[in-house]
């Protein structure tokens, strides 16, 4: 896969494959709800050489979560801080539970 083979980067997470209608489609809400998580600044699609935005999985991935959190009755502004927390909150436990392993598996001293 090269960076000019665009059917080999689909299999890519980040890839910006989807089009903000496509997306809006896939996850059953509107445009207007992609704006409004954008401008709280969740997610930021990347943009087309025209302008339009263009949403990668992962993207869509937090917008679906978004979409659960809201369709509960979360305002939406509350719904992007607690899927940034959550995010922030996984990032913690996995750098502790990197200290952790270090911490058990300390290396030996070298001998040389």
């Amino acid at each position: 896969m090269t960076a000019d083979d665009p059917i080999g980067r689909l299999d890519d997470d980040d890839y910006p494959a989807y089009t903000m209608g496509r997306a809006a489609e896939m996850l059953g809400t509107t445009p207007g709800f992609l704006r409004a998580i954008g401008e709280a600044r969740l997610i930021t699609p990347l943009r087309s050489e025209g302008g339009h935005r263009r949403y990668s999985r992962y993207q869509l991935r937090i917008a679906a979560r978004a979409r659960e959190l809201v369709d509960q009755g979360t305002p939406i502004e509350a719904a992007c801080r607690i899927i940034i927390l959550e995010d922030q909150l996984e990032e913690a436990q996995r750098i502790n539970a990197e200290y952790r392993r270090a911490a058990a598996d300390p290396q030996p001293p070298d001998t040389d």
